[in-house]
């Protein structure tokens, strides 16, 4: 019986994987000086949604790859990765997520629902508590710094989700 087996945790505690600590840990075995800076931002750029979300048409954001990539893929042909749109009207089976960086010993990707749950947001659109979903999801990539994503990424997805009319944008990191 492995060591994490053994261990029990009390219900009242978190039990979820320290992304911070990770990462910091991380930097620092692999020699950085300074520790991972996390985004700062001093303005937030949420806003109230100007309508209830039952009227609101919701635009999916992953961080994992177009499903058609194979898993066993040689990493040296992987494409460049880049800020991507995909049609919804054929829900993939799954993403690609092997050549990202996610703790593959605490969870899995098996099940499409546990991290692009978009077949409960269908639910909830038949429900009538979201309007309606894009036709298309969007993907970005979390391989380099803030500034790339910032002047890079994000006005290229802004022009995606303008084209889908797009009101609210749920992100889903990997």
């Amino acid at each position: 019986m492995s060591e994490r087996t053994k261990t029990r945790v009390h219900p009242a505690y978190r039990v979820f994987v320290s992304y911070i600590d990770k990462s910091r840990d991380y930097y620092a075995a692999h020699g950085y000086e300074r520790p991972y800076r996390w985004a700062h931002n001093e303005e937030s750029p949420f806003t109230r949604l100007a309508k209830p979300l039952s009227d609101c048409r919701l635009g999916v954001v992953t961080t994992a790859l177009d499903g058609s990539i194979p898993d066993d893929v040689d990493q040296e042909t992987l494409p460049p990765k880049a800020t991507y749109a995909a049609p919804l009207d054929r829900i993939p089976e799954r993403l690609y997520t092997m050549s990202l960086s996610w703790d593959k010993e605490a969870t899995h990707t098996d099940d499409l629902d546990s991290y692009f749950p978009i077949h409960r947001l269908q639910e909830l659109v038949a429900g009538g508590q979201i309007g309606s979903i894009s036709p298309r999801f969007y993907g970005v990539p979390t391989e380099y710094g803030q500034r790339i994503s910032r002047e890079v990424d994000a006005p290229q997805l802004l022009e995606y989700m303008h084209e889908d009319e797009v009101d609210v944008a749920l992100l889903i990191p990997l």
